[in-house]
């Protein structure tokens, strides 16, 4: 468990020695470098891994298939790596482990056309990577690609991003559990094992809030239980858009209680990232709500402006009451 500490305060208040407060600098220090480093990796190995699979399927043609195999034969060296000794072997066999999941992965889910099946196994792969190389990042990759089962989607065109959120009640519901399953395991295990599962708790909380998000833009038709119940005379889906089954007001409702239970929780908890992602994503959804009902124009800016300057005011005053 992560805390913050002003230690410069503490001295000054006398709770901390000077030769305390620089022992727990040098311990920060080193534990920086260690997140910068863990960032750096964690974006390159992400970049080997897709360019090894445009590689492997453009410039030597090889098929997906082959892609998979040799992202499982990857994955496979870093597993036996494991066994040898070593820091610098070790770090070997964590990326490899890493690189051949998400070759892999990614080669199964093209051979597959990005069936169900496939993106149930590629979680369960990049899952069992987590666990055995130790690696957050696939802790939080496994998360996505569960999502994904779900018909969760990111895209980009030129200056745009995009965000798709297939089943908002779904997502809402199964993450919310993930995620406090998982925050219940993290209280159980070593760090290592508890630093991964907080990791994997954070992302689903995320697409918890994503899921809130466009439900209370258009709230949910339940695509899924459509498709599982109904089919046209063509034997397909019969979606229709005669509005949505759950309404979006009922979201946006669910998501303000949500967002103000979770973040006093986090306060009392000594949860500084949980309070943190509820103050962001209670700004977003302050300026969804806001402009999405009375437009963007000055007088809408200026006031939106000003009731958050007063709502951090009060957060603040909260904040010093809760620490006297």
């Amino acid at each position: 468990m992560k805390i913050t500490l002003d230690v410069s305060k503490l001295v000054e208040e006398g709770k901390l020695t000077p030769a305390e407060a620089e022992r727990l600098k040098a311990l920060a220090a080193e534990e920086t470098g260690h997140l910068g480093l863990n960032i750096l990796t964690g974006f390159g190995v992400i970049a080997a891994s897709a360019g090894a699979v445009a590689i492997l399927l453009t410039a030597f043609q090889f098929s997906a298939g082959s892609a998979a195999i040799i992202g499982g034969a990857v994955f496979l060296l870093g597993f036996l790596l494991l066994a040898m000794r070593g820091e610098v072997v070790s770090l070997l066999a964590q990326t490899l482990i890493v690189i051949g999941a998400l070759t892999g992965g990614g080669g199964l889910l093209i051979l597959d056309n990005g069936s169900l099946r496939a993106a149930l196994f590629v979680t369960m792969v990049f899952g069992a990577a987590a666990i055995i190389a130790r690696s957050s990042l696939m802790a939080a990759l496994s998360v996505v690609s569960l999502a994904g089962c779900l018909g969760a989607r990111t895209g980009y065109v030129h200056a745009m991003y995009s965000l798709s959120i297939q089943e908002p009640t779904l997502t809402i519901v199964i993450f919310s559990a993930l995620a406090l399953v998982l925050y219940l395991i993290s209280l159980r295990v070593r760090a290592d094992y508890e630093r991964i599962a907080l990791t994997a708790a954070r992302m689903a909380i995320v697409l918890v809030n994503f899921g809130f998000w466009i439900g209370s833009l258009w709230g949910d038709r339940l695509r899924l239980w459509r498709y599982l119940t109904m089919n046209d005379v063509m034997g397909g889906p019969s979606f229709t858009a005669k509005g949505a089954v759950i309404p979006d007001y009922v979201f946006s409702i669910g998501w303000a209680i949500a967002l103000i239970g979770v973040g006093v929780w986090g306060v009392r908890a000594g949860r500084r990232w949980v309070v943190n992602v509820a103050a962001v994503f209670g700004g977003i959804h302050f300026y969804t709500q806001w402009f999405a009902i009375l437009g963007a124009n000055a007088l809408s800016v200026l006031l939106a402006g000003v009731i958050l300057i007063a709502i951090a005011m009060a957060l603040r005053a909260f904040n010093r009451k809760g620490a006297a």
